[in-house]
């Protein structure tokens, strides 16, 4: 049995159209080598077969594929699943300083719609890769989404702020560890936010929480207090196939339910999943199965 696969659907149901705005797709390694230089493995089990019946037994309608750093710039996974979900998918690249202006155009027409840096050990770009590659991809109307320490956040975020076109942050700003709300790295998050071009994920509480399952209460905190602040600019996600924690994923219904808590009401948690993520992404406001209903 794969681990992988949530046991039960959450008591939450998502409204049709509702995103999971970060997961990866990972496959065999005769098809999808990994990058030489990447110190992660690929995730056994984390193939677009299991995803499917992930989002099946989730609920959810559309998704955001984000390039693993395993595959440094090889971003056929995640183009190949991108393939397969069709209509309801966009995705995250992770390009080179060099890309060409038709390489970008490419990737655009088949529905990448950001950039990825990650930036705590092992992402294939660096910080000195930054302004250059956010103006490149600005220009076909991608975002930067930034994965780092949140304990940092205060001191690049004049950078990021300066950056053109839309920045995603990951995971609650990713503390890595807990702090509290007073902290200038979460106060420099609540700022960006408040630029009205920058969005954060509130996911993945349960990769930095020290008081685990079942509510991640320290990291959760951040996530409450992020849809308080800015439930406009806020985003829901599974963090599927979890590759911090392929031996002991959390539960991704639980994860659902969660997120509905947080969220304080069933309206806002469905107007995070779908509103935003459309305007974000670039999907349809109407969800396709309801525009081709008579």
């Amino acid at each position: 049995m794969n681990a992988l696969l949530p046991a039960r659907a959450p008591a939450f149901t998502p409204p049709p159209g509702a995103c999971d705005c970060h997961m990866h797709i990972y496959g065999p390694a005769e098809t999808y080598p990994p990058a030489p230089a990447s110190p992660f493995p690929p995730v056994a089990g984390g193939d677009i077969a299991a995803y499917l019946k992930v989002r099946a037994t989730l609920g959810l309608t559309r998704a955001v594929v984000v390039q693993p750093s395993v595959y440094g710039f090889d971003n056929r996974a995640t183009l190949d699943a991108m393939a397969i979900l069709g209509e309801d998918a966009r995705g995250v690249a992770v390009v080179p300083p060099d890309v060409s202006d038709a390489e970008l155009e490419r990737l655009t027409g088949l529905g990448i719609r950001g950039i990825r840096f990650f930036m705590i050990g092992g992402g294939a770009l660096g910080w000195e890769d930054l302004e250059t590659l956010a103006a490149k991809t600005a220009a076909f109307g991608w975002h930067v989404q930034m994965q780092m320490d949140g304990r940092l956040l205060h001191e690049e975020a004049g950078r990021l702020a300066r950056l053109p076109g839309r920045l995603v942050i990951d995971h609650n700003g990713k503390f890595l560890e807990p702090v509290g709300l007073d902290h200038p790295g979460f106060k420099a998050l609540q700022r960006l936010l408040d630029s009205g071009r920058t969005y954060v994920k509130t996911s993945g509480v349960y990769e930095t929480s020290r008081v685990g399952a079942p509510g991640y209460d320290d990291v959760a905190a951040l996530a409450r207090a992020l849809i308080a602040h800015a439930p406009e600019r806020c985003l829901f996600a599974t963090n599927w196939p979890h590759p911090s924690k392929p031996g002991n994923p959390p539960d991704d219904a639980a994860l659902v339910d969660l997120f509905r808590d947080w969220c304080g009401s069933e309206a806002l948690a469905a107007k995070i999943m779908t509103d935003n993520a459309a305007a974000l992404y670039g999907f349809p406001a109407v969800p396709p199965e309801q525009e081709r209903l008579p």
